[in-house]
């Protein structure tokens, strides 16, 4: 998937779980970042941030392969 900002995502779900960012961290991600459209803001290397949903949540850096175009 080619992306760039403004372009409109959403995690996979399969991707995430178990990743080395899923074990750096608390690897319980919030249903929303599966199930809303998130907004790419900025692209460095092979990571993304997003910006997910309409109420103030915070942005995440993932990696591509772990986002696929909201459709």
């Amino acid at each position: 998937m080619a992306v760039k900002k403004g372009t409109m995502v959403r995690a996979i779900r399969e991707q995430l779980e178990n990743s080395l960012e899923a074990k750096a961290s608390d690897s319980r991600f919030p249903s929303y970042i599966f199930e809303s459209e998130g907004e790419i803001l900025d692209v460095k290397g092979d990571y993304a941030l997003v910006k997910f949903g309409k109420v103030p949540t915070p942005n995440i850096w993932l990696r591509m392969d772990q986002l696929e175009e909201f459709k």
